[in-house]
């Protein structure tokens, strides 16, 4: 099994922590994403204690939320210690609606509006993460609007590449994040927020990609900002007492992919952040880290009804399921790898191979080819492992289908945390 706590029970049926998961669809229907709380929970206290042995005082991990944003994540983020990155005002709304304290947030985004910045005062975000000179100016005047100094810290561009897909590498020079080091446009934000009278500047920021399996490109961006960093102080009197090194580590989607030891790389950062600060002669700052696919993304196994079996002699096979992109849009978008496994036959022999396909009317519609499973009958349970990140948040209504429902997995029992929508709720706003 790709994971320990997935299981085959006596009934030959797979279950996730313990629980059937035929019994899981019998009860809630499919699509269902299963996501095991227990396992985020497991690895958030993973990032909190690493982040507090291996880096000063005050480092601290925040949960990018735009891999999966409902209310319950937040609550559990609060109660495990975390902050929180939020990238809209809909994820500072859902957090809000939790009870998330949201002096431990940091707003990002390369294009926040007035409205937005308005919002995230209003609501009384801790940390703005500014990403241009425009955006400064316009924190700063609402700021002085309200006779605050608004916290932030600066997005900058290191120029790393780490060596991940096209779609989610943002270090690189020509990212639409950030202000680039190389072009000094990074000095340039730094002048500029340091002139401002109504915004604190705290430190810097940087995310160099995301689905990233090796510490060494994490430890590059530090040395680089580190660097930047010095050069502040020694240009500008400015030792910036806070660095955010973004997030990105990956999680393996097949049995292709390496286990992370996630504690064990935090601390080979922790280290060369701390040997690097000594060679150059600047108090360490406080660390902030931003895991979100590696808090989520195995912790959810998404279930399918199978409808049809098709075979194209002497081309292709396919089985399709009752989803497809509008709950899982990535092997559209990106050519994602997933791992599939027929849930209620789990044991029986793999000898079909054939592509999963969507229910929707578009030729895209795919979650996986060529993968080999035993050969699939309408009404059987397909699974689709490692769903939790970037899948419900960016699922969709295409073609008007309902968004599929959530349950979480703890202690043995399960819960509804997102309601299946309904019909009606596609036309709510209709007029």
């Amino acid at each position: 099994m790709l994971y320990d706590n997935l299981t085959i029970n006596d009934r030959g049926h797979l279950a996730i922590a313990g629980q059937d998961t035929t019994e899981l669809a019998r009860e809630y229907g499919t699509p269902l994403m299963v996501l095991d709380e227990d396992w985020v929970r497991a690895r958030c206290r993973i990032y909190v204690e690493a982040l507090r042995d291996h880096f000063p005082a005050g480092s601290l991990p925040l949960y990018a939320s735009k891999a999966l944003s409902f209310k319950g994540i937040y609550r559990l983020a609060a109660e495990e210690g975390m902050g929180i990155d939020v990238v809209s005002i809909g994820e500072i709304h859902t957090a809000h609606q939790a009870g998330f304290p949201l002096e431990r947030a940091y707003f990002h985004g390369n294009n926040k509006t007035d409205e937005d910045i308005a919002f995230a005062m209003d609501h009384g975000v801790g940390q703005f993460v500014c990403d241009n000179l425009d955006e400064l100016d316009a924190i700063d005047a609402e700021a002085g609007r309200r006779g605050i100094r608004q916290k932030l810290l600066l997005r900058l561009t290191p120029g790393i590449d780490p060596h991940t897909h096209e779609k989610i590498n943002t270090g690189r020079i020509d990212s639409k994040f950030g202000a680039a080091i190389e072009t000094g446009q990074a000095e340039e934000l730094v002048v500029k927020a340091l002139g401002k009278q109504n915004v604190e500047l705290l430190g810097y920021h940087c995310h160099i990609g995301s689905q990233i399996f090796d510490h060494t490109p994490f430890c590059d961006a530090a040395i680089l900002m580190l660097r930047f960093l010095a050069e502040m102080r020694d240009r500008h009197g400015f030792c910036a007492p806070v660095l955010n090194l973004g997030g990105g580590m990956g999680v393996p989607y097949t049995d292709a992919d390496p286990v992370i030891d996630y504690k064990a790389n935090i601390e080979k950062i922790g280290k060369l952040v701390a040997d690097t600060c000594e060679t150059l002669k600047v108090p360490a700052p406080a660390i902030l880290m931003e895991p979100g696919r590696s808090l989520v993304a195995d912790a959810c196994t998404t279930l399918y009804t199978v409808g049809g079996t098709k075979v194209i002699p002497g081309f292709k096979n396919y089985a399709s399921v009752d989803g497809g992109m509008t709950d899982n849009p990535r092997y559209a978008l990106y050519q994602s790898a997933y791992t599939v496994a027929l849930a209620n036959r789990i044991q029986d022999p793999a000898d079909f191979c054939c592509t999963i396909a969507g229910r929707c009317c578009e030729s895209g519609d795919l979650i996986q080819e060529n993968v080999t499973i035993p050969t699939p009958y309408r009404g059987d349970l397909l699974a689709v492992f490692t769903t939790g990140a970037y899948n419900y948040s960016m699922a969709s209504n295409y073609n008007r289908i309902p968004r599929p429902a959530m349950v979480a997995l703890s202690g043995g029992q399960h819960r509804l945390v997102i309601r299946r929508e309904s019909l009606d709720d596609l036309t709510r706003n209709d007029v």
